[in-house]
């Protein structure tokens, strides 16, 4: 199965969470940059990755960006191929505040995001290490 097949499972109540998060760090995800770094959003206090399963993922989000009128804008969206387990096990860790993954944001019923908790991120970095029965379960 893919990420997408994987996240529609999940968003549909069936599957494993740790299947996902599986899918995720096998997956080759797109990530944007914008200026000389990889592009994220901050939101309740965690900095997301944006990242995309594909190219018309991407460009879903970059027309959405563009105001999503349909007019273009003429900007060339750059982007850097990661695996899913270099994200969450470098990327996120070397970012030093709490930051996760957010997949296919301008899919209403296809994105998910990948939250900085113990089995998603490494525990060092995870904002529930320490907590009784963090991230198990």
């Amino acid at each position: 199965m893919t990420l997408v097949e994987r996240i529609a499972e999940r968003r549909a109540g069936v599957g494993d969470p740790r299947t996902l998060v599986g899918e995720l760090r096998r997956a080759v995800v797109l990530v944007p940059f914008v200026e000389g770094g990889l592009w994220t959003a901050e939101l309740g206090g965690v900095r997301w990755v944006c990242g995309f399963t594909d190219e018309a993922a991407l460009a879903r989000f970059a027309k959405a960006r563009d105001g999503g009128d349909g007019q273009v804008s003429g900007r060339e969206w750059q982007f850097a191929e990661i695996r899913g387990a270099r994200l969450l096990d470098e990327v996120i860790p070397a970012m030093g505040v709490p930051a996760g993954v957010a997949v296919n944001i301008a899919d209403t019923d296809g994105s998910m995001l990948f939250p900085p908790v113990m089995g998603i991120v490494p525990e060092a970095v995870a904002v529930d290490a320490g907590v009784s029965g963090g991230g198990r379960g």
